[in-house]
């Protein structure tokens, strides 16, 4: 009696792992795909910034944002805050500002703006994302200024939309 209530014990304790082992996985290559196609959507995002600033399009610029949740930092490196404060006592280290004068600044300017972003890295699950890359941004032809930027995005009703910016700051020194 002592081995068939063990056996019964086995069955019982090897039941769960038989039917997790004969249930379907996903297929792999479906979860790379989504993954891949998340990903590329938000490159085309960042392209979309891109040529929007090169085309002073503050219109299509702020398309790019969550209208209602956009904070947009900028942070002076320690090294950016000591040469402000040299100039400026009362210089902040940490610039508060939004996409909407950002945008502003694009479309009125005479000046040709051209950021260029590397070492992009995207995380995502799909729904929300986060890019992290270095960047210059040449305003006519120079560097004027440079550093990391991060992105915060959603996935909104109509596709991927910029939560939020935050991006530390070398200008060139004058």
């Amino acid at each position: 009696m002592l081995k068939l209530n063990n056996l019964a014990l086995f069955a019982f304790a090897i039941f769960p792992i038989m039917l997790t082992a004969l249930t379907p996985a996903p297929p792999q290559s479906q979860t790379a795909i989504d993954h891949h196609s998340e990903e590329a959507a938000i490159e085309q995002v960042m392209n979309r910034y891109h040529a929007a600033i090169i085309a002073h399009d503050g219109t299509a610029l702020s398309a790019l944002f969550l209208p209602d949740a956009s904070l947009w930092l900028n942070v002076l490196t320690d090294s950016a805050y000591a040469q402000a404060q040299a100039k400026s006592p009362s210089a902040k280290k940490v610039r508060v500002s939004n996409y909407q004068d950002f945008a502003n600044l694009v479309s009125t300017t005479p000046k040709s703006f051209d950021p260029q972003h590397s070492n992009v890295v995207i995380h995502t699950d799909g729904t929300i994302a986060a890019v992290y890359f270095d960047f210059v941004f040449n305003v006519d032809g120079k560097a004027n200024n440079r550093g990391s930027e991060t992105w915060q995005l959603v996935k909104a009703a109509d596709g991927w939309r910029i939560a939020s910016i935050i991006y530390s700051s070398q200008p060139p020194r004058n």
